[in-house]
């Protein structure tokens, strides 16, 4: 689902990144592991020239795409870098709700969870209906290594650098970016992406899935919907400079 509102570019001075640094931050993969290579290689050559730089995943690395399992393996080969921070997306919130119980498994599965069991090897359809829930954990914790399960579950929610604020969904217009709800961070649409308020910095987000980045004076969405379109997006910030970089 892709939504369409009212774009305006803004390169809002008030709002920088610091000098010396360059900052990438990377939209909702969504097991496109293809295209988050594609993305990298770009990244990687256009960082090149940088003093200093980092990458901000931005959430939404499991589900829909074939490849979650890939995904999140080289996201935790590179987080042992200093220069990458991945955040939590709802999407990875989903499936531990489902493993810990909180959350129904059908929730989780609808919304792309079955793609995900599958590039661990697991088939959702071969768990019948009694006891399908602890059938369906019992596999996931045999077949998922704990490597990928602590990772999920010890990713933040959010991120700062200089102006700029950096989380997966959103923030809540009106409360201090520094008392934000997690679950805000991962889950809010509307009554963020509606807004024109001033948030105390610049939001850099994805979850909203649109047909180009937004670029607006109080928020940046790099969704551009990878599973579906071919199109992984990142935004370059540099200064108060804003530059998008894609597959």
């Amino acid at each position: 689902m892709f939504f369409s509102r009212f774009r305006v570019t803004a390169r809002p001075a008030i709002y920088r990144i610091p000098d010396g640094v360059r900052v990438y931050a990377v939209g909702d993969i969504h097991g496109r592991y293809d295209l988050m290579c594609a993305l990298l290689d770009k990244i990687e050559h256009d960082r090149r020239d940088a003093v200093s730089s980092q990458i901000v995943f931005l959430g939404d690395y499991i589900d829909r795409g074939p490849d979650s399992r890939r995904v999140i393996e080289a996201l935790i080969t590179g987080a042992d870098r200093d220069s990458w921070i991945c955040l939590k997306g709802n999407h990875e919130a989903m499936w531990l709700g489902a493993l810990d119980r909180s959350q129904p498994w059908d929730g989780w599965l609808a919304n792309g969870g079955v793609e995900t069991l599958f590039s661990y090897g697991i088939s959702a359809r071969g768990f019948s209906m009694a006891g399908r829930e602890e059938g369906l954990r019992e596999a996931v914790l045999a077949s998922v290594p704990e490597e990928h399960i602590a990772f999920i579950r010890q990713r933040p929610t959010s991120h700062w650098v200089g102006g700029y604020f950096f989380c997966h969904a959103g923030i809540r217009p009106g409360v201090p970016l520094s008392q934000q709800a997690p679950d805000d961070l991962m889950w809010i649409r509307d009554l963020f992406v509606d807004s024109r308020l001033d948030h105390g910095g610049r939001i850099v987000h994805g979850h909203t899935p649109a047909i180009e980045p937004e670029v607006l004076a109080n928020r940046i969405n790099v969704d551009t919907g990878a599973y579906l379109t071919g199109r992984l997006t990142c935004v370059a910030l540099e200064g108060d400079r804003v530059r998008i970089i894609h597959t």
